[in-house]
């Protein structure tokens, strides 16, 4: 007698194989693959199926009891981000240096799969995560807010909300916002910035300014919407505005150790030509002004407006950073009727966010025969990608290093030097 096929909230028994970009383990059923979110590799777990259409290529599926165990697997650091609960703790039950094992894993299967690549970067971990368990290391959140007022977080693939009392990734200024002990308006938006000195948090509610001692959006149109980030590089501060609701590492440490590993990889760069891609608010252009003197050259091409605004505050002494606003492509190619940029360069910095530089902005950038590019990437597939292409137009000679700037979630940060 024919059963009755497998559907989504079925339970089945899984072996669990190795790991996979994404967060999650493969598994097979039936000859069907299975991602496992919540297990680790080697172990046998009772998993509910997630997402298990009767035509799709591959299931997907939460571990919700584990039957034989891994010798990594811990008591979760975040248990609502477990089975059923919300994203962005999918590595919670992982041992920490477990955790670093996995990541490099990933970045080198990456590497081989998509750039041909044979090597195994490791992946270290930021200073003081070991101390802090991984945990406390936020100085953004963005939450949501459920019918009833409450803070918390949409489930993983899903538009639930679903309320937290705390946020453990969350560092100690950012808890002390006391985000989850009060009520909100219903469906909004609460994002939450506490720079990592401790200096003047700032709360957005649907993207305006919110007063949390009077309880109500800050009205005044010159109200503070941007915040003060404080970076050590060298013996020298760096002091950038940043606005809230704009792009900063969230890592306590992650733009002090950026900073530092992109200065170490562009080398001697005094009197150079410089190009920083995807500035942002410009945590590298003022750290490579310096190092490219007064008689060198610092080239940064930001898409968005807001950073650009921020970047301008943050540059203002530096006369050798040139500010442009503007898709990176049109920006170093001169379309739309204006200039190229630049003719040329010795080093390209680049920044791209998580769907990587693509080919437009790798043949761009190889058009200005840079005798060095350093990529720095939030994502391994969107890196191994583009040093792929890198490869196919001569910058064969690459390094990657890996930094584990988001424990307890399957994301890393890398940064691969490649020469000519």
């Amino acid at each position: 007698m024919a059963t009755d096929p497998l559907r989504t909230g079925t339970t089945v028994d899984l072996e669990i194989g190795p790991v996979a970009h994404g967060g999650h383990c493969v598994a097979r059923h039936e000859g069907r693959v299975v991602f496992v979110r919540h297990t680790l590799p080697g172990e046998r777990v009772r998993a509910r199926l997630t997402d298990a259409g009767p035509d799709a290529r591959f299931w997907r599926a939460d571990a919700v009891e584990v039957l034989d165990a891994s010798t990594d697997r811990v008591p979760s650091a975040w248990p609502a981000a477990g089975p059923g609960g919300v994203g962005g703790g999918e590595l919670a039950h992982v041992a920490l240096p477990a955790q670093r094992a996995w990541k490099q894993a990933v970045l080198a299967e990456q590497l081989r799969r998509l750039a041909r690549l044979d090597l195994a970067p490791e992946v270290s971990a930021a200073p003081g995560d070991d101390e802090r368990g991984g945990l406390a290391w936020r100085t953004r959140i963005d939450l949501h807010v459920d019918a009833e007022g409450r803070a918390g977080m949409r489930g993983h693939r899903s538009h639930d909300v679903l309320p937290l009392a705390d946020m453990p990734l969350a560092t100690e200024h950012v808890a002390a916002l006391g985000l989850f002990d009060r009520r909100w308006p219903a469906g909004s938006r609460i994002e939450a910035v506490a720079p990592a000195d401790g200096s003047s948090p700032l709360v957005l509610l649907d993207g305006a300014p919110f007063d949390l001692h009077s309880n109500r959006p800050d009205p005044r149109p010159n109200a503070r919407a941007a915040v003060r980030e404080q970076v050590r590089l060298g013996g020298t501060d760096h002091v950038y505005r940043v606005a809230a609701a704009g792009f900063w590492q969230v890592h306590r440490e992650a733009p002090a150790l950026l900073a530092t590993r992109v200065l170490e990889a562009v080398g001697d760069v005094a009197g150079a030509t410089v190009l920083d891609l995807y500035s942002g608010a410009g945590l590298f252009s003022s750290p490579l002004a310096d190092a490219v003197g007064p008689d060198g050259r610092v080239v940064a091409v930001e898409g968005d407006e807001r950073a650009v605004r921020d970047a301008r505050r943050n540059a203002h002494d530096r006369p050798q950073v040139e500010l442009h606003a503007g898709d990176v492509v049109d920006v170093l190619t001169g379309r739309r009727g204006a200039p190229p940029a630049v003719a040329a360069a010795d080093v390209v910095v680049l920044d791209p966010p998580r769907t990587g530089a693509g080919r437009r902005v790798v043949d761009a950038v190889a058009a200005l025969r840079p005798r060095r590019v350093v990529y720095v990437a939030c994502d391994p597939a969107a890196l191994a990608r583009d040093i792929a292409l890198l490869g196919e137009r001569g910058w064969t000679d690459v390094t990657v290093t890996g930094h584990d700037l988001f424990p307890m979630t399957h994301h890393l940060e890398a940064v691969a030097v490649l020469d000519r």
